[in-house]
């Protein structure tokens, strides 16, 4: 992948999954995915995304082209990644999130276990605990209960209820990657969809928020406007800010 010199990248593409990256029409998601990988020399690709690090192995295993690094779990995993190892974790990367975190993870799933509306998620994340959440039976006391214990919440597209360390999401994570990988921030373009893309699409760098977003995000996004709002869905969205802040040229238009 060539990760190591991802400063040297004319556009680093930062992007959520799902209904970014993998949202949009088939042919849409061809278009972009070959785009990548014809221009790998100028392109640089770091996924961030609520997805673990089985989910990226087995996803990129299938077809979708290989990141150079990802932050995973909703910004409380960094990591190398290659087709030859996986998903590697950089440790000084993610020292302060593990501090930040401890071994929350019992008391946390103890101190939510029977809440209405909140169904535990299998996946044994290392540094956060996520549930899938029904609306209609949410009671909202959860998010302080959450505060109270020193932790941060968030929830997205109007299904995930994520417990994450203290001041770790996916914008702090990035942010805290591409300054390690010495990556000019005019150069990254952060892509998603959804509400907890919110700390990457917020955080200063070039952004664009992919046509159907999520519309708490689209709110939430409101004094941010410098973010590209794209008309078109998913991969064919993130080509449009492409094209539109002129980041890099698409030579297959």
């Amino acid at each position: 992948m060539g990760g190591a010199h991802l400063a040297d990248r004319q556009l680093v593409l930062a992007t959520d999954l799902d209904g970014t990256f993998l949202g949009g029409s088939e042919e849409d998601r061809a278009r972009l995915y070959d785009w990548v990988e014809d221009n790998r020399d100028t392109v640089g690709l770091i996924f961030v995304t609520g997805r673990d690090p089985e989910f990226i192995g087995t996803l990129c295993a299938g077809g979708v082209p290989w990141p150079d690094y990802a932050v995973g779990d909703v910004g409380t995993t960094i990591a190398a990644v290659s087709p030859e190892t996986g998903l590697e974790p950089i440790a000084h990367l993610e020292e302060e999130i593990a501090a930040a975190w401890g071994d929350a993870g019992g008391a946390v799933r103890a101190a939510r276990d029977g809440q209405p509306g909140l169904t535990l998620q299998p996946t044994a994340f290392r540094y956060r605990v996520s549930y899938n959440m029904d609306p209609e039976c949410f009671d909202p006391a959860a998010k302080a209960m959450v505060e109270e214990m020193g932790h941060d919440w968030l929830m997205s597209d109007n299904r995930f209820f994520d417990v994450l360390p203290r001041g770790v999401s996916k914008g702090p994570s990035l942010r805290r990657l591409i300054a390690h990988l010495g990556v000019a921030e005019s150069r990254v373009l952060a892509a998603g969809d959804t509400r907890n893309d919110l700390s990457m699409l917020a955080s200063g760098l070039p952004a664009v928020a992919v046509g159907r977003s999520e519309p708490a995000l689209l709110a939430a996004l409101k004094e941010h406007g410098a973010v590209h709002r794209a008309k078109a869905p998913g991969a064919a969205g993130i080509l449009e800010a492409i094209a539109a802040r002129d980041m890099h040229p698409l030579e297959n238009d």
